[in-house]
This record gives C-alpha cells, sequence and structure tokens, in this order.
C-alpha cells in the first residue's frame, strides 16, 4: 500500500464552507494548531508533541494546496519541535528544570534577520522556477518568518510571539486566497493566541530575575 493511498481518506471532505470542501486533514490540522498555540501560551511542555502531530497533519494539506515551502516547512519544524522539547525540558541551567522567558539580544536579532532576508529571497526564486507555486513570495516569507519565530519560541524569546503574529497577518490572506478558509479562520484565532501568549510571557519576564550580563 502506497502512502498517497493511506492518507486519501484524511483528504475527503467532510463538510463544505462558502461552497468549497473541508477535509480531514485540514479540520485535524486546525485542532491541533489551536491546542499547541494555547499550550505554548501556558508553557506546556506537551505544546511540542501536539506540535508535531499537527506539523504531519498540514505536510498533507499544504503540498494539496500547493503551498510547497510550507509543507516543506512542517518537516523543518518538526526538527526544531525535538529541540524545543529538549531545551524546554533540560535548558534552564544547572540546578533548574525550566528554561525562563527571555528577551531577544542584538546578536540574535541580526543573526534572525540576516537569515529571514536570506531566506526569503532564496525560497522565492526557487519556488518561482522550480515548482508551479502561484504565491511564491508569500509562501517563502510565511516561511522565513515562521522559522524565526520558531527558533524564539525554542529559546523561550519573548519577541517570537511578535514574529508569529507578523506571518499570522499573512497567513490569514494568503490561505483564504488558497480557499482553506478553516485554515484561515484558525490562523485568526492563532493572532488572539499569540497576543494572550505575548502577555501572558511578557508577566513572567517582568517577575523573572535579570541574568548577570544579559545584553538587550
Amino acid at each position: 500500500m502506497s502512502l498517497a493511498t493511506l492518507f486519501e481518506p484524511l483528504r475527503q471532505p467532510l463538510f463544505t464552507v462558502l461552497e468549497t470542501p473541508v477535509s480531514w486533514t485540514e479540520v485535524l490540522g486546525f485542532g491541533s494548531g489551536a491546542l499547541c498555540v494555547w499550550l505554548v501560551a501556558r508553557q506546556h511542555v506537551a505544546n511540542w508533541p501536539v506540535g508535531i502531530a499537527n506539523n504531519l497533519f498540514f505536510v498533507l494539506l499544504f503540498a494539496q494546496a500547493g503551498l510547497y515551502a510550507d509543507a516543506g516547512l512542517q518537516i523543518v519544524f518538526i526538527t526544531l519541535a525535538a529541540y524545543g522539547w529538549w531545551t524546554w525540558t533540560h535548558g534552564g541551567g544547572p540546578g533548574s528544570g525550566v528554561l525562563p522567558v527571555r528577551r531577544t539580544t542584538r546578536t540574535e536579532w541580526t543573526w534572525l534577520l540576516a537569515a529571514g532576508a536570506v531566506g526569503t529571497l532564496g525560497l522565492t526564486l526557487l519556488l518561482d522556477r522550480a515548482t508551479d507555486s502561484t504565491v511564491p513570495f508569500w509562501d517563502a516569507l510565511t516561511t522565513a518568518l515562521s522559522l524565526m519565530a520558531t527558533y524564539g519560541q525554542c529559546r523561550k524569546r519573548l519577541e517570537s510571539w511578535w514574529l508569529w503574529i507578523a506571518a499570522d497577518v499573512v497567513y490569514v490572506p494568503l490561505y483564504a486566497y488558497k480557499e482553506l478558509y478553516l485554515t484561515s479562520l484558525l490562523y485568526v484565532g492563532f493572532m488572539t493566541l499569540c497576543v494572550l501568549g505575548l502577555r501572558g510571557w511578557t508577566r513572567d519576564l517582568a517577575g523573572s530575575p535579570r541574568p548577570v550580563g544579559a545584553t538587550a
């Protein structure tokens, strides 16, 4: 039995939204994605396995919709999730099993912005020349923003929430354009959860001691 045959039931429509069929894959991606962001906002380590399940559903969904960078991004997310899972449980330093919330340093911002710009340009050219993508720039931009945000999430950097919000602002109309209406609605919910997560992490940061030698 091939993988295509195995996953075919997940691609079957469950109901329709605006005369567009919504598949099991999109519904399961909606549910697992919402749960994952809620768990991240609460700094619950279970967000990582739930997020991995969400990534697997979205690999199928985005590949079917022709969002190839977003589909490939999910594979990267799974790798980063394994790293984030370990970091959240072992990255708090000696005598601590909990990674504290911190601000992104100037050095991290320099590398993140440089990598984001290069990644967006490179992916745009690749998608434009090597695939039938109709939205190469926007697919590449959201991919770069998402990877930047995921790095910050793995390290519990407060500003990762702003990067997620920026990505979601693009994702919502992009998915609606691709007629993934339920996923577009999910990302509206993501933005709300991101704002709540930002507020929660800001309170935690304000209540934690500033490490010696830290830079803004």
